[in-house]
Formats: structure tokens, sequence, C-alpha cells
């Protein structure tokens, strides 16, 4: 029965992290889109990725909290992650995957880490508070069938 649970466990981590790279990829979109970064989108990635968490991942609250902020902290590490190999595919003339398959992922993080404000530090961590927020309370009840 523990492995059991420790198997269930390590699942929903590696589901939290999986949403967390999925919202990253679909936060570069708009990054994009408007040719500058926006760290703001880490709540509204919060609030989606603690519904989906508490919805599909995992029922219990804390744990869902758990893994919502670490999904938030997931998204919001590769959205940098990814504006750096954006910014460096475009100053080179490379292709996306190409960048990263050149640069490699110690020279990205380090670029990245660099390239990261206070003010982007902010609205990740406020990101992560809304997701603890939304992943804590409990999820609307169904609505119930009348005859």
């Amino acid at each position: 029965m523990i492995v059991r649970k420790i198997v269930s466990e390590c699942f929903a981590l590696l589901c939290a992290v999986m949403l967390g790279l999925a919202a990253g990829a679909i936060w570069l979109l708009p990054t994009v889109f408007f040719h500058r970064p926006l760290p703001w989108l880490a709540v509204p990635a919060g609030w989606l990725l603690a519904i989906a968490i508490r919805q599909w991942v995992h029922g219990r609250k804390w744990n869902a909290a758990l893994l919502a902020a670490i999904a938030t902290v997931v998204a919001s590490a590769y959205i940098r992650v990814l504006i750096t190999t954006v910014n460096i595919a475009a100053m080179m003339g490379y292709g996306l995957v190409n960048t990263m398959r050149t640069a490699g992922l110690p020279m990205l993080l380090d670029f990245a880490h660099m390239a990261t404000s206070k003010a982007d530090v902010a609205w990740s961590v406020a990101g992560v508070v809304v997701a603890i927020m939304i992943a804590v309370r409990s999820p609307a009840a169904p609505p119930r069938k009348t005859n």
C-alpha cells in the first residue's frame, strides 16, 4: 500500500511539472506576439494551474496547493528560459530548437538568471500565492440533477 501511495504522489508531481512546462510554452505565445516579456501572466497562469491540478491531478487541498506552487514556479522559470532562447535565436539567426541545442541548458539558465529582474520575481511570487490560494479553496460543487 505504501509503494502505491509513493508511486501515485510521484506521478502527481510529474503531472504538475508537465502542466507547468505546458503553461510556460503557452505563455510564450503572447510574449512573442507583443515582443516583450509579460511577467504579470504569472498570476493567471497560477490560477489556471491551480484549478487544473485541483480538479484533475490531486484532490487533497494541501497536496494540490504544493503541486500548484511547483507548477507555477516551473512555468515561470521555463518562460524565462524560452524568452532567452528566442532572443538568442533572433540575434544569431538560428531556429529555436537549433539554438537550444547549440547553447545548452546551463548557458540558457545563466542568461535567463541574468535577465530576470526583481519585478519578474515579484510577479512569479504573486502567481505562486494565487495558485496556493485557489488550490486550497474547495472546488465548486457540481449542480444537482433534478428529475
